[in-house]
């Protein structure tokens, strides 16, 4: 067990050496001082940051709701506001916003802190709105088999705000809808008045 663990460290040691080599290398081909004060610790910063944003690599989406619940509540399920932070992975600029997951239970529920989990795994990498949206529902879908998922994602993206076309405070919403969320426009109606109260 510990030839495995001083595996692990030694490979992580490895990436956090070749990404702090990358990072000065481009801090270089921009045009900075890469040994003036300010820039000496900027790649090692950089790497911790990458560790952070990025850590949704290491989690399994679909372990994250571990264990559930047998509950025979029937009716709407609603946790809004979920705040993420992510990567567009087009121009690897970040975008932010909220997420809204509403399902109706078949049986089993989740605990709800483990939904914003689910939020940050599937966040924390390389992401496009459209996708995590997607990916939400679906593995809500698969793992509780509810009668019915809806996800709403709001977000913030910097490659459209601060750089293309420059307009910063545009938002991004994107839906998923799934079972009866897709057959019954009560109940979705009722999913979307909730979230904006």
């Amino acid at each position: 067990m510990a030839g495995r663990k001083d595996y692990v460290n030694s490979s992580v040691n490895n990436h956090r050496e070749q990404i702090e080599y990358h990072v000065r290398e481009i801090l270089k081909l921009i045009g900075e001082n890469v040994e003036r004060e300010g820039l000496l610790e900027t790649p090692a910063r950089v790497t911790r940051m990458y560790e952070e944003i990025f850590a949704g690599y290491e989690v399994d989406p679909r372990e994250v709701l571990g264990v559930t619940f047998d509950e025979q509540h029937e009716e709407l399920v609603i946790v809004k506001d979920i705040v993420y932070y992510s990567q567009c992975e087009h121009h690897m600029a970040p975008f932010f916003g909220k997420a809204h997951i509403g399902y109706i239970p078949s049986g089993k529920i989740a605990g709800l802190s483990k939904l914003a989990r689910l939020v940050e795994a599937i966040t924390r990498r390389l992401q496009v709105q459209e996708r995590i949206t997607t990916q939400l529902a679906d593995i809500l879908m698969e793992e509780l088999q509810p009668n019915g998922v809806m996800v709403v994602v709001e977000g913030e993206h910097l490659c459209m705000c601060a750089r293309g076309v420059k307009k910063p405070g545009s938002k991004t919403v994107t839906s998923a809808v799934r079972g009866e969320f897709r057959t019954n426009p009560a109940i979705r109606a009722e999913f979307l008045d909730l979230i904006k109260r």
